[in-house]
């Protein structure tokens, strides 16, 4: 009987033509398949010789791999460093860090990981709802929302199943953990005057521009800080969104968009682009939403966030999330008649199944015009419904603006130097970067103000021929 050669040596066999053959496995692709390297040889003894030669010049030392025993915070770090990390964004990096390695580690890392319960991992579920958050528990309370639960888990259960693969456990002890209900965050909008009192709020407080194109377009946050002038067409109204502005360990960056849905184009109505044409002639930044400190950067999305809070506030509306703004746009163009498909080409979504299991809830005003539809279809109040199709305009807001004692940006500061005398002050930051100030001076403050109003258009005029100097040079 023949000798059976040894597993992983290879084999050898004669072929027709009086050759001998050898075939050893290097490898296995992505479906789990053998990689194959073959030889040829006159006799047996020398293919043998040649396939060992073979073997031992592909085989390179195998990776460190965990040793049983081996603790879940070591095996979380080489799942992370090694499987995820170089395919994950900068911000899904951020996530994953979070989760591992300051919270899943901390609480179950120095647990072996084949003596990790589902016992283990479900007491530390319950105290993370009970007194898991790190920061702002002040605002939020001591617990963690259930979406970062099921976020933590999805990343523990996915490291543990990349540990059953290697072969490493036998069943994966997340498998059966009862997890919090997915339900989604309670969805917020603004009703037709809250929208009107907005406005007229952000109009006091420089932000009018902004909060209008965000309640016509539905933009994220991280969107609508990214945009440029070069992204706006103000002849046909096209607006392209092509970026987004995120903050990573403390810096801000931009990037394209996470799907290929979110490059996409928006029409701008009429109206908003007549404002948008009047606001970019007080501009003199390629950005559309520049940051206060410097023109060269866009605005931070957390600082955004922070503003429309106190508008919120000086306008006496509910307290709600920018993304809110996002689902005020949507519901309202519902209510108008717009079809699911072309809403979700607009806001950006992959599929229009996701716009449709987030806007499943029917409005008062999409039901009422149900109703009157029906009503006309019977044939009974024909002329009635074909006024009452169309969504109800809101009547005009009487809202006084909160005057706040804070100015607008560039517009300057003014200061009482004494009782004759007023001292206008405009600090710019010029194309070097450096703050270059000036100053007028006038004996009250009407004159005052008209002095400096008319240095800031000067000095405007001044920083954009610099940096149209610089640009050309």
């Amino acid at each position: 009987m023949a000798k059976r050669r040894k597993r992983g040596d290879g084999g050898v066999s004669l072929r027709k033509d009086g050759r001998w053959e050898g075939r050893v496995v290097v490898g296995y692709d992505d479906k789990g398949l053998p990689v194959t390297k073959n030889l040829l040889a006159k006799t047996k003894s020398d293919c043998i010789a040649k396939l060992k030669a073979l073997r031992d010049s592909i085989q390179a030392p195998a990776p460190e791999q965990p040793k049983p025993g081996i603790l879940l915070g070591d095996w979380l770090d080489i799942w992370y460093q090694t499987y995820k990390k170089s395919n994950l964004r900068p911000n899904t990096q951020m996530s994953y860090e979070r989760r591992i390695y300051q919270h899943i580690t901390p609480a179950l890392g120095n647990i072996q990981m084949d003596k990790l319960t589902t016992n283990d991992i479900q007491q530390f579920y319950a105290k993370l709802k009970q007194g898991g958050r790190l920061l702002r528990s002040e605002l939020y309370g001591e617990g963690l929302s259930d979406q970062t639960v099921r976020g933590i888990h999805t990343t523990l259960h996915a490291a543990l199943d990349k540990a059953v693969a290697e072969k490493l456990l036998f069943r994966n002890p997340a498998d059966g953990c009862r997890l919090p209900s997915a339900k989604a965050r309670e969805m917020q909008v603004l009703s037709p005057e809250e929208i009107q009192r907005l406005l007229i709020q952000a109009k006091e407080d420089s932000c009018f521009e902004l909060l209008l194109l965000e309640l016509s377009t539905g933009l994220r946050r991280g969107e609508i800080c990214a945009l440029q002038w070069d992204d706006l067409n103000l002849r046909t109204g096209e607006l392209r969104v092509e970026r987004q502005v995120h903050r990573v360990k403390g810096k801000l960056v931009t990037s394209p968009p996470k799907t290929k849905a979110g490059n996409r184009s928006v029409i701008l109505p009429v109206p908003v682009l007549d404002v948008l044409g009047a606001y970019k002639e007080t501009m003199n930044s390629r950005w559309m939403f520049p940051s206060p400190v410097s023109e060269d950067s866009p605005r931070d999305p957390a600082a955004v966030r922070k503003r429309l809070q106190t508008v919120l506030e000086r306008a006496e509306c509910k307290k709600i999330r920018f993304h809110d703004l996002r689902h005020t746009f949507s519901t309202t163009a519902l209510e108008h008649g717009m079809d699911i498909k072309t809403l979700s080409t607009i806001i950006g979504h992959v599929s229009s199944s996701t716009t449709l299991n987030i806007y499943a809830h029917v409005t008062d005003e999409m039901r009422r015009t149900a109703a009157v539809k029906i009503d006309q279809g019977i044939g009974k109040t024909e002329l009635q419904a074909e006024t009452q199709l169309a969504p109800r305009k809101p009547v005009p807001s009487t809202f006084q603006a909160h005057k706040g004692q804070r100015r607008k940006a560039g517009t300057g500061c003014v200061t009482q130097i004494n009782e004759k005398l007023w001292e206008g002050r405009y600090s710019p930051i010029w194309p070097d970067g450096k703050k270059h100030p000036r100053n007028i001076y006038a004996h009250n403050k009407e004159e005052c103000e008209k002095l400096l109003a008319e240095m800031i258009v000067e000095m405007k005029t001044e920083i954009a021929a610099e940096r149209k100097r610089l640009k050309v040079g």
